[in-house]
């Protein structure tokens, strides 16, 4: 029994010392030791032998299943105006009404019923190969044996080995964020008090990155966001608060939770000026904007984080950034941040798991592969609206990650499609009847206005 305690004391000591110095003591300093990037360079040559066993069992096996393509509609391009223009143009039927519209309503539906563009953003990105996660939704791990047994090694590393040092990790990084910015909190409002709190951030978030075995490639970091700006970013999953704060510091914005995320919010704005709004002023728009205003005409503090989607998608696409977000004014800097899913799904689909569940998840993952690209700041222009500096900042964040630009509301993952949207689609047919000021539009599809 002696024995046995002492090799258990023997792991123990190796564990801590791998811990402490071999990971976390880099991460402060923001260094890495490589072993990382080893992991990361075995894994893809692991799962690229995995996918040439799978498409050479596809062959031998005709029952294997093969996966969809990621859409099963071809969509027509081009907008309401183009696509009856050209019909009507072809049929010579003019800006006259004609039967036959409705069956472009009636495609329009049917494509929407079968393959929308909208909830599936809030599922999880199909792969086009098993990535030797059971979670995924191609399972071919039964094809051959050396695949099982490849899968059965993954299983143990992944839960016996990196599991335990994920969790320790994030246990240290989580408990140090609390003390660190609890104790600073009690320090005089002063320049040394200002560096401290970000010190402690900044190296609480890299090693809470190390406990995800996060690898991040920055891009274009003459653009980093500055003191007294606006950082706007797609937003995929919460961990993108880890990824952004992991190379600088911001002031975040949100609501007052209670429990664990509570408690953190609390010890965290008592040494920076993050701003938390409780449930009842987050229906005030005003009162959040007024709020955000102050704090950024303050060209001291910590650039604003914020994620105008207001809710987390699937790592495909961009959704509607709420305007709300580019009427505070100042200078816009956008951030597109895009996921590797081919070492797990980093997004969360909140209607499914709750957060324990994620984080559980994530960190039974292969690993966190992310690229960050920092834009340009943006700024607004001559006769630009909000709405449209939103839009603006939209594209390019969507340009820049190779996602999809998508007009919808990511509101629409718990409520209903606007009334007003509907108005907007029916006042659009009506101006290629009726034609803008009782003048027939241009219907043959020449048009320069789109």
């Amino acid at each position: 029994m002696e024995d046995l305690w002492s090799l258990a004391a023997g792991v123990f000591q190796v564990w801590m010392f791998v811990v402490l110095f071999l990971i976390m003591l880099p991460a402060m300093f923001g260094l890495s030791l490589g072993v990382t990037g080893v992991y990361i360079r075995i894994l893809v040559q692991i799962l690229e032998w995995a996918t040439i066993r799978i498409q050479r069992g596809r062959q031998e096996q005709p029952s294997v299943p093969v996966p969809l393509p990621n859409g099963i509609i071809e969509r027509a391009g081009g907008s309401m105006m183009e696509q009856m223009g050209h019909h009507h143009h072809h049929h010579q039927v003019g800006s006259e009404f004609c039967l036959s519209d409705a069956l472009y309503f009636y495609k329009k539906g049917v494509e929407s019923i079968v393959d929308d563009q909208v909830t599936q953003r809030f599922s999880s990105e199909e792969l086009a190969s098993w990535n030797l996660l059971t979670r995924t939704n191609q399972n071919f791990r039964y094809i051959s044996l050396r695949l099982t047994i490849i899968w059965v090694l993954g299983v143990l590393v992944r839960y016996c080995i990196l599991f335990p040092l994920r969790v320790t990790l994030a246990i240290i990084g989580l408990s140090w964020l609390v003390i660190g910015t609890s104790l600073v909190g009690f320090l005089p409002e002063s320049s040394v008090k200002n560096w401290l709190s970000e010190l402690v951030h900044l190296t609480c978030y890299r090693i809470c990155a190390r406990g995800l075995s996060a690898t991040v490639l920055y891009h274009n970091k003459e653009n980093r966001p500055q003191k007294g700006g606006i950082c706007v970013a797609n937003h995929t999953t919460p961990i993108d608060v880890v990824i952004l704060a992991n190379d600088g510091c911001y002031a975040m914005v949100g609501q007052i939770h209670g429990g664990l995320m509570g408690v953190m919010q609390r010890s965290m704005v008592r040494s920076c000026p993050h701003v938390w709004f409780e449930r009842s002023e987050m229906r005030d728009r005003h009162a959040v904007t007024n709020r955000l205003r102050a704090h950024v005409a303050a060209r001291t503090k910590l650039p604003i984080l914020i994620f105008p989607e207001g809710t987390c998608i699937n790592n495909t696409s961009v959704m509607m950034f709420k305007k709300g977000s580019f009427e505070i004014g100042g200078t816009i800097y956008p951030v597109a941040i895009k996921y590797d899913p081919r070492f797990g799904d980093a997004f969360w689909n909140s209607a499914k798991y709750n957060m324990v569940s994620y984080l559980l998840r994530m960190m039974t993952s292969w690993a966190i592969v992310v690229n960050v690209w920092y834009l340009p700041p943006m700024s607004l222009q001559d006769g630009e609206d909000a709405a449209q500096f939103a839009n603006r900042v939209k594209s390019a964040i969507a340009d820049q990650g190779g996602l999809l630009d998508l007009a919808w509301d990511g509101g629409l993952k718990r409520g209903k499609v606007k009334d007003s949207f509907k108005e907007e689609q029916q006042k659009m047919y009506s101006s290629i009847i009726v034609g803008q000021n009782g003048v027939a539009p241009n219907l043959s599809g020449s048009s320069d206005d789109e």
